[in-house]
C-alpha cells in the first residue's frame, strides 16, 4: 500500500516522549477532503488496560479517526505515535501492534472459521510453529472453539462478529480498535460482546467507537465525545456518571407549605409546581437541600411522600454537549 507522507503547515514535529503505559498519542490530528473538514486538529492519549469510548453521532468524524489511527487513511495533518513509534516514518512496526475490526467485519464467508484465522495468521506474519497455538488462543478468548469448523457465512451476526474481534487480537496486539461493534447484534449477543471487550482490557489497550450510548456506560473506562470532526468532551467515565446527576430534587408531600417557603430552603434556586403536590427543587450543584427538607418535613408534619434527586440520562447529557459550541475537557483545564 502506497504510503503517504505526513502533510502539515505548522513547524516539523519533535518525537513526543511516551512511558510503557501509553499505547497511543495523538496530536493536532486532521482529516480534510477538499474543502470538507471531516476531522480537525483531534489531541488524545490510550493508555494500556483501559477502554476508551470514541463517541458521536453518525458522521461525527469516528470512523475516519479510527481509519487514520488504524493506518488504513492518511491524515491531512497531524502525528499519530504507536507505542512510540510513528505511524507515518514506520508504518510497518506500528502496524503490528494494533488490531482492528471496522464497522463491516473483513470475514471470507466461504472460508470456515478455522481456516480464516489461520490465513490471518499468515498475513500478520506469525511463525509457522505458533500458528496453532495462537488460533486457539483466538478461538478460546473470543468463544469460537465450538464453531471452529462451520463456514463463516452459516454463522449467526453475533458469532460472525466475534471472528472479527479473534482476526483482530490473532497476533496479540498492544492496542485493538473496534469500530461499532454490536451493530445489529441482538440483546443477549451485544452483553456478550461487551464482556468480551471488558476481558480484552486486561490485556491490550481498546479503543470502541460507538454511536450507541449505553455501550459508553457499560464498557469504558473513558470517553471521548466527537462532533463535526471535533473533541468536544474527554474525560473518564466516572465524571461523566457525575456530570449526569441533574441539580434537582422531586418532592412530593401529603400537606405541603407555601411554594415561598419550599423556595426560601437553603441551597433551593427555583421550585416548580408539578401537580399532585409534586414539587421540582431546583439547587445549587454543591449543596443539596435534601437533609433539610426531610428534616423540615417531619418538623411541620408535611408529610414526606416522596425525595429523590433526578438524574440526567446519557442520551441528555450527550445532547447537551453535542448541542454546544463549547468544547469540554477536563484534562485541557487540569492542565490550565
Amino acid at each position: 500500500m502506497k504510503t503517504c507522507r505526513r502533510q502539515t503547515s505548522h513547524s516539523v514535529w519533535r518525537p513526543t516522549m511516551t512511558n510503557n503505559n501509553t499505547l497511543i498519542t495523538v496530536e493536532h490530528l486532521s482529516r480534510h477532503y477538499g474543502p470538507i473538514q471531516a476531522v480537525s486538529s483531534v489531541d488524545f492519549e490510550l493508555k494500556r488496560g483501559e477502554v476508551l469510548g470514541f463517541l458521536g453521532p453518525n458522521g461525527a468524524g469516528k470512523s475516519t479517526t479510527m481509519q487514520m489511527i488504524t493506518g488504513n487513511l492518511a491524515p491531512s495533518a497531524g502525528r499519530i505515535s504507536i507505542c512510540g513509534v510513528d505511524l507515518l516514518d514506520d508504518p510497518k512496526t506500528a502496524k503490528a501492534r494494533i488490531g482492528y475490526l471496522p464497522e463491516q467485519p473483513p470475514v471470507y464467508r466461504d472460508f470456515t472459521v478455522d481456516e480464516y484465522l489461520d490465513f490471518c495468521a499468515r498475513i500478520n506474519r506469525i511463525s509457522k510453529d505458533k500458528i496453532a497455538s495462537a488460533v486457539d488462543n483466538a478461538k478460546q478468548r473470543c468463544g469460537l472453539t465450538e464453531v471452529s469448523r462451520r463456514l463463516i457465512g452459516n454463522l449467526s451476526k453475533g458469532f460472525q462478529q466475534r471472528v472479527g474481534i479473534a482476526q483482530a487480537i490473532i497476533h496479540s496486539p498492544a492496542i485493538v480498535v473496534l469500530d461499532e461493534p454490536t451493530v445489529g447484534l441482538d440483546p443477549i449477543q451485544i452483553r456478550e460482546i461487551r464482556s468480551l471487550i471488558r476481558e480484552l482490557a486486561s490485556e491490550h489497550g481498546v479503543i470502541l467507537s460507538t454511536h450507541i450510548l449505553p455501550e459508553v456506560q457499560m464498557t469504558c473506562d473513558r470517553v471521548q465525545i466527537i462532533n463535526k470532526g471535533q473533541l468536544v468532551y474527554s474525560d473518564d467515565i466516572g465524571n461523566l456518571d457525575q456530570r449526569m446527576r441533574a441539580t434537582t430534587l422531586m418532592l412530593e408531600l401529603r400537606n405541603p407549605p407555601a411554594e415561598e417557603t419550599l423556595n426560601s430552603l437553603a441551597g433551593v434556586t427555583s421550585c416548580e409546581a408539578m401537580g399532585g403536590n409534586r414539587f421540582r427543587l431546583s439547587h445549587n450543584q454543591d449543596q443539596s437541600p435534601a437533609e433539610q427538607i426531610a428534616e423540615q418535613a417531619v418538623k411541620e408534619g408535611w408529610g414526606l411522600l416522596e425525595l429523590h434527586p433526578e438524574r440526567k440520562t446519557l442520551e441528555q447529557v450527550f445532547v447537551e454537549i453535542t448541542s454546544s459550541d463549547k468544547s469540554h475537557s477536563s484534562e485541557e483545564e487540569a492542565a490550565a
